[in-house]
């Protein structure tokens, strides 16, 4: 067995050491916002917060996450940066087909955690999750738009 905090819940999963957590985020709890994508940590999709830093859950081994604290889009909306990005995704009319927006989401709140005031180049090198969509530049505004209220 071993214990997570996901969400500020803890959770016993009986599962290997070495399987992804993003299997056992979707498959094992049933939280299925985080989303699966490329499966080698190249698009985003499946971004999620160990111990407040972006972190692609696909290649992201159990073992390694044990004992952090471990958000997911679920839950980002009771943190008060996580809101703010919520809500400017919002205004902004960000998402076309969504998919990746979860991802997006998680990276531009650790982003603005760690970073109130992000600059562009601050902005460009923190958002690297692919968007089939091409939304970057109406998420580059949304991240303003939220860095702003903060």
């Amino acid at each position: 067995m071993i214990e997570l905090t996901i969400n500020g819940t803890v959770h016993q999963v009986d599962v290997e050491p070495e399987t992804p957590l993003l299997w056992v985020i979707r498959d094992t709890l049933g939280m299925v916002g985080t989303k699966y994508g490329c499966g080698i940590a190249q698009c985003g999709a499946c971004t999620v917060l160990v111990d407040g830093q972006a972190t692609r859950s696909c290649v992201t081994q159990l073992d390694a996450v044990a004992g952090a604290r471990i958000t997911t889009i679920e839950a980002i909306g009771q943190d008060s940066v996580g809101r703010r990005v919520v809500e400017a995704w919002v205004a902004q009319q960000v998402p076309q087909c969504g998919y990746c927006q979860s991802g997006q989401v998680m990276a531009a709140t650790a982003l603005l955690q760690q970073t109130p005031k992000p600059s562009d180049d601050d902005i460009a090198g923190a958002m690297t999750n692919l968007c089939r969509c091409g939304t970057y530049n109406s998420i580059a505004d949304a991240i303003r738009s939220a860095a702003a209220q903060g």
